[in-house]
């Protein structure tokens, strides 16, 4: 995968971070695309499906289709609940954490041990928006002590670029809410 830098969003996430054996070597495409986990792949038709429900709104707002605007959108909040119910099933408790960061290339958490700098890790991301979940590996490029403990960043080292897409729409989302909260704070002042 080729590390281009994407710009990381301070959000917290539910991460599920599995450290691997050092001598643990990253799966073949074809390998890692079997080991993903079903509903994983559902979120990400999902995610594609809510796309193109939100297009179809926006294009139906401008005339007089408000029901079916309605449906569509009830609808879909259906999906979303069905898919949040699946995906936390796959949430695996013993090696949960939550991140401090998140990218498209990147993301940082709060870890329980240290992990030496090169170490791989399977990783479940749980997005919020778009509701959807990644699986993939990363590597720890830095382990520090922080305020809130043990703080290991990591880059992905194999991910689909349809999950790569998912973690870019996430962070705009997130970094929208942001500039939307601040815009409204200057205007109370």
């Amino acid at each position: 995968m080729d590390q281009q830098e994407f710009f990381t969003v301070h959000h917290k996430l539910t991460v599920n971070v599995e450290p691997l054996e050092k001598d643990f070597t990253l799966p073949s495409e074809n390998i890692f695309i079997s080991e993903i986990p079903a509903p994983f792949i559902v979120a990400s038709e999902f995610s594609q499906v809510d796309s193109l429900a939100e297009s179809a709104m926006n294009e139906l707002k401008n005339s007089d289709f408000k029901h079916l605007i309605q449906l569509i959108d009830h609808q879909n909040g259906k999906l979303n609940l069905l898919l949040t119910f699946m995906l936390a099933q796959q949430d695996d408790e013993s090696i949960r954490s939550i991140t401090t960061s998140f990218g498209a290339s990147q993301f940082t958490y709060i870890a329980n041990e240290e992990l030496a700098i090169g170490t791989l890790a399977r990783v479940k991301l749980f997005l919020d928006h778009p509701a959807a979940a990644i699986y993939c590996y990363a590597k720890v490029i830095e382990c520090t002590e922080g305020e809130l403990g043990i703080q290991a960043t990591l880059t992905y080292s194999l991910l689909r670029d349809i999950d790569q897409d998912l973690l870019i729409k996430a962070a705009l989302y997130q970094q929208q809410k942001l500039l939307r909260q601040r815009s409204k704070e200057r205007q109370n002042q």
